[in-house]
């Protein structure tokens, strides 16, 4: 039996991927977790096989639980399963330990064909998403410049972001000036968006 924890913080969707798990002959839902920071402290305690976890949750997001998983319990395999198809999300879901990448719009059946395939040892990722990461390229931002564009999404004035970044505002000024350079941005929410789209924050 393959033992899966389910993390999503959408009651019905996570509910939904239970039943369509408890179908499958050879697997079972061990425990759900709805927040990021649950992962791990249910993980560790039911020992999952695989986990299936969803990116954009509250309490840390699945990127930080997958990373965390990753440390405490090597040998669970970590499916990301998302709505967003960004390249970015994709090579960090990768480089914080994920074997798997799937979007949540593909056919319900390649979700148990993942597991087993992952559990066999394989890397499972969504064939048009690799495409296009492969021909994306790297992520050009350094960590500064992505917190900046971050905390740059919802239009603060240059001194609050300054305030919150513990940064002086030239500083702030000098990251947004080299992001929006590296991005081709015609302003600094324009980067910040086009940097978000790509799943670079």
């Amino acid at each position: 039996m393959i033992r899966v924890l389910l993390a999503e913080d959408q009651l019905m969707v996570r509910g939904a991927l239970a039943t369509l798990l408890s179908l499958e002959k050879d697997m079972e839902v061990v425990a759900e977790a709805a927040r990021g920071d649950e992962v791990v402290p249910i993980a560790l305690q039911v020992r999952p096989d695989v986990a299936l976890v969803d990116i954009e949750m509250p309490g840390g997001g699945g990127l930080d639980a997958a990373k965390a998983l990753r440390e405490r319990l090597p040998s669970c395999r970590i499916v990301i399963l998302t709505t967003f198809g960004r390249s970015g999300y994709l090579r960090r879901a990768m480089e914080s330990g994920a074997v798997g990448f799937l979007l949540k719009d593909a056919p319900a059946a390649q979700l148990a064909t993942a597991i087993r395939r992952v559990m066999a040892g394989e890397r499972v990722v969504d064939p048009e998403l690799a495409l296009a990461a492969l021909s994306e390229g790297d992520n050009p931002l350094t960590s500064r410049e992505r917190e900046v564009l971050a905390v740059a999404l919802d239009g603060a004035s240059i001194a609050d972001l300054a305030a919150r970044l513990y940064l002086s505002e030239g500083t702030v000024r000098n990251h947004l000036s080299v992001a929006m350079q590296k991005l081709g941005a015609r302003n600094r929410m324009e980067a910040a968006r086009i940097a978000e789209q790509k799943g670079w924050l």
